[in-house]
This record gives structure tokens, C-alpha cells and sequence, in this order.
């Protein structure tokens, strides 16, 4: 498919640019039993749920609450998707709703693969990116972009959380971890670790 983005024998992702904002729309499907998560249901929610029912998504996660990342949300859940979001940023999908939410430990399984939250507030403050297990994908949301991290001057960000996160439980990851941001283009960690000090120097 046009969309497939990054695959090995036991995982596809598909990514998708949507909105005006041109948020990357990620799935994560399972090759072995066709299951999948779809991840942030940011908005063109027809082309989503078009996907959503080819790729065998059953479940949607939100890496936070801003309004260009849940502006499919309604529609998803008007067609039986169940979405996930992370206590703090919970009241932000107070109009879209929301079913459940993540404690930020509990594994996210979905045929033979495992995704790993990792709470990792600043930009919001339940931002949380996720990690494939048993392959070098993190998928970071707003924390981290090729070049530094999101922004964090609306409420509820926090410049010195935000360097905090990505410090402490990015960074950490090996240098081949391919980061999947919530807009733009993929990066590594061995490609933004070095920058780490400037990004603290400029402030942003």
C-alpha cells in the first residue's frame, strides 16, 4: 500500500499526513494476526476510517490532547473505535470524549506485538510517546522532532519538563532508534542526542 511507511516480517506501519496542520497519523499492524492501533486520530477522519477498516485497527491512541491531534476523534468513536489517552490530558477531550484511559505502565498488546507507553509530559502534561518492542520504533507525538523538542508555550507546557522527558526516557535509547514524530519527517536518536545542549543554550 502507498502508505506503508516502515515494515519488517512481523510489523507494518502505515503513516498518513492529515489537516492542516499536517499531523502524521500512524498504524501499527501486526502481519502475524492483522491487528493494529491506529495512533492519534488527528483529523480526515474518512481517509481514517477508510484505513482503520482495511488495516484491522481495534483500538486508537492519543499521544496527547492538543486539537490537531483529536480532531477525528467524534468520528472514530461514532464508528466503534475505542480511544485512549492518558489521565492528565484527559479534560482536554472533554468535547470529543474518550474511553479509557492509559496509566502510562500498562503494556498495549495487539496480536504478537507490544507497545510501551512512556509518559513523557512538557509539551502537554500527559504527553506520552510509545515504543514497539523488539524493534528500534518510538513514536513520539509532539515531545520530539528532528531538531528538538515541541513547543511548550501554551498552558500546560513546561520547557524544563518537557527537556526533562526527553533527557531522561528518550535520549537513553539506542542511537538507531528511529523516531516517529507527530508531524514532519522520521529522525534518530543518535541524530538529535548530540544536540541536546544547544536546545537547553536556545530555550526552545
Amino acid at each position: 500500500m502507498s502508505t506503508l511507511h516502515w515494515h519488517n516480517s512481523d510489523v507494518e506501519v502505515h503513516r498518513l499526513v492529515v489537516g492542516s496542520y499536517d499531523n502524521n497519523v500512524f498504524i501499527v499492524r501486526c502481519r502475524h494476526s492483522g491487528e493494529a492501533v491506529l495512533i492519534d486520530a488527528a483529523n480526515e477522519h474518512e481517509r481514517l476510517l477508510d484505513l482503520s477498516q482495511a488495516l484491522g485497527v481495534r483500538r486508537i491512541l492519543e499521544t496527547h490532547g492538543h486539537f490537531d491531534h483529536i480532531g477525528a476523534v467524534t468520528a472514530m468513536r461514532e464508528a466503534g473505535y475505542e480511544v485512549s489517552v492518558l489521565g492528565a490530558d484527559a479534560p482536554m477531550l472533554a468535547d470529543v470524549g474518550y474511553d479509557v484511559l492509559l496509566d502510562g505502565v500498562e503494556m498495549i498488546e495487539f496480536g504478537r506485538l507490544r507497545l510501551r507507553p512512556i509518559p513523557t509530559p512538557g509539551h502537554t502534561p500527559g504527553s506520552v510517546s510509545f515504543h514497539l518492542e523488539g524493534t528500534p520504533l518510538l513514536f513520539t507525538g509532539d515531545t520530539l522532532f528532528p531538531g528538538g523538542p515541541g513547543a511548550t508555550h501554551f498552558d500546560g507546557g513546561s520547557f524544563e519538563t518537557i527537556i526533562a522527558s526527553i533527557d531522561q526516557l528518550l535520549m537513553p535509547f539506542p542511537a538507531d532508534t528511529v523516531v516517529l514524530p507527530g508531524h514532519g519527517l522520521d529522525t534518530t536518536i543518535g541524530t538529535e542526542r548530540p544536540h541536546l545542549s544547544e536546545w537547553i543554550e536556545r530555550g526552545w
